[in-house]
């Protein structure tokens, strides 16, 4: 058997573990480690597998992702989530929708201290959804909006997936935060715009809300908040600025929620703990995902695939159309049964090579395929937002509503996307200003 028929059935036997539900991780480590060893022998083999987990887990640029994760969680159990969601419902109430648009800016700003669309999803639904429910929201509505801004997490900066996206392509992350700000913000717009026209069409999804709220209140629910738009800037000021690097950047933001948190006392020991171990098993997922998929990318090119997808590329004269146009279909098809991580990881090592035959910009690309992963978070059987929100609201909502109120929000991430792609300026401005 060939080199080029091993690695062929490499990525066969990876795509019947997965479909078997054999974790992502696993199902990465195995092929890539039996793959070379039918190509090279097995001590060559063994030694990557003892090499590579030191090589990833000591890079300096993925040692932003767990400070980044630890900013989230201070900030989830220092109920820096709940005081963001009831001063955006304080000002938003009159407008038809109301409760669903706090809940849509709420997540943006939750996403700026998050970096994870999940984290996004599980916080603002165990405050959001019951508040909706008991107004006598939609029920579609009220859970299609915190699936659907939940996914907010994944593209507004600072992203988890961004991280894991610029260590892997070699791209800088600040330019891929930078790139990530109009397009989440974009998105956000695209959402509220939508949830506001629906319900000021039909009222019913949204009954009016007639309680009384002064002035003052209002201004005090800002008072509350006024931690997140510090945090903001002193994380991504710090970056832009070029005073620290995105990893310092992360640290400096744990640091200062802690610190926040701390001085409003609003984090005892229990909930401190709770974030240190939140932080730490989702660094250790992450990394377990990533470590395979750094492995598969050693196997399919040593088996030549690598090399010989771009031959196929270059004779086929393939245009950047019909390149993004496979990016989009592939996207959508494994981001209906893996997890968005999985996805990315799985799927970089065989475009990595188009990407550049075509001499794409990464950078755009980037925006692109979070975009992407965005969008498999959101469809059905396996939208992992979607599974997020039902063990949120049990058995309150059926498995389909949910899923059919997204149908709106798919349609503005289907535009959004045809945006991006048909104008990556949108994407890459603020970078080139950045340049």
């Amino acid at each position: 058997m060939t080199d080029m028929m091993i690695g062929l059935s490499g990525v066969g036997i990876l795509l019947l573990l997965m479909a078997l539900r054999v974790p992502i991780a696993v199902s990465l480590g195995v092929v890539s480690l039996g793959g070379i060893v039918a190509l090279r022998g097995v001590d060559p083999a063994l030694g990557m597998l003892r090499a590579m987990p030191y090589e990833f887990g000591a890079s300096w640029t993925l040692s932003a992702v767990p400070m980044f994760l630890l900013m989230g969680a201070f900030a989830y159990h220092s109920g820096l989530t709940r005081l963001l969601y009831d001063a955006a419902r304080l000002w938003l109430m009159r407008v038809p929708g109301g409760l669903a648009l706090a809940t849509n800016f709420g997540s943006a700003g939750f996403a700026a201290v998050s970096g994870s669309s999940m984290a996004t999803t599980a916080s603002m639904g165990r405050l959001a959804i019951p508040e909706m429910l008991r107004y006598g929201y939609d029920r579609g509505l009220a859970t299609g909006t915190v699936a659907a801004s939940g996914t907010l997490g994944a593209l507004i900066p600072p992203s988890i997936l961004f991280i894991i996206y610029g260590w892997y392509t070699e791209q800088s992350i600040s330019k891929l935060f930078l790139a990530g700000v109009i397009p989440g913000l974009l998105t956000a717009v695209f959402f509220a715009s939508m949830i506001v026209i629906r319900c000021w069409l039909n009222p019913k999804l949204a009954p009016q809300r007639h309680e009384q709220v002064s002035w003052a209140e209002r201004m005090a629910s800002l008072r509350a908040v006024w931690p997140l738009p510090l945090l903001v800037l002193g994380v991504l000021g710090s970056i832009y600025g070029g005073v620290a690097s995105p990893t310092e950047a992360g640290a400096l933001g744990a640091a200062m929620t802690l610190a926040i948190a701390l001085l409003q006392r609003r984090l005892p020991w229990r909930a401190f703990c709770a974030s240190l171990a939140e932080a730490l098993r989702t660094t250790a997922s992450i990394f377990f995902i990533a470590i395979g998929a750094v492995m598969l990318t050693r196997f399919l090119a040593m088996a030549g695939l690598s090399t010989g997808l771009v031959e196929l590329v270059t004779s086929m004269d393939m245009t950047v159309a019909w390149a993004l146009l496979a990016l989009v279909l592939v996207y959508l098809v494994l981001g209906m049964f893996l997890d968005p991580l999985g996805v990315m990881l799985l799927t970089l090592p065989v475009f990595l090579p188009v990407f550049h035959a075509l001499n794409m910009d990464l950078i755009w690309i980037g925006v692109l395929v979070v975009k992407l992963i965005e969008v498999g978070l959101l469809t059905p059987p396996v939208g992992m937002n979607v599974y997020v929100v039902k063990s949120v609201v049990g058995d309150q909502v059926a498995l389909g509503t949910v899923f059919k109120g997204l149908l709106w929000f798919l349609l503005c991430e289907a535009l959004l996307l045809l945006l991006l792609s048909s104008f990556p300026q949108l994407a890459l401005w603020l970078p080139n200003l950045m340049s």
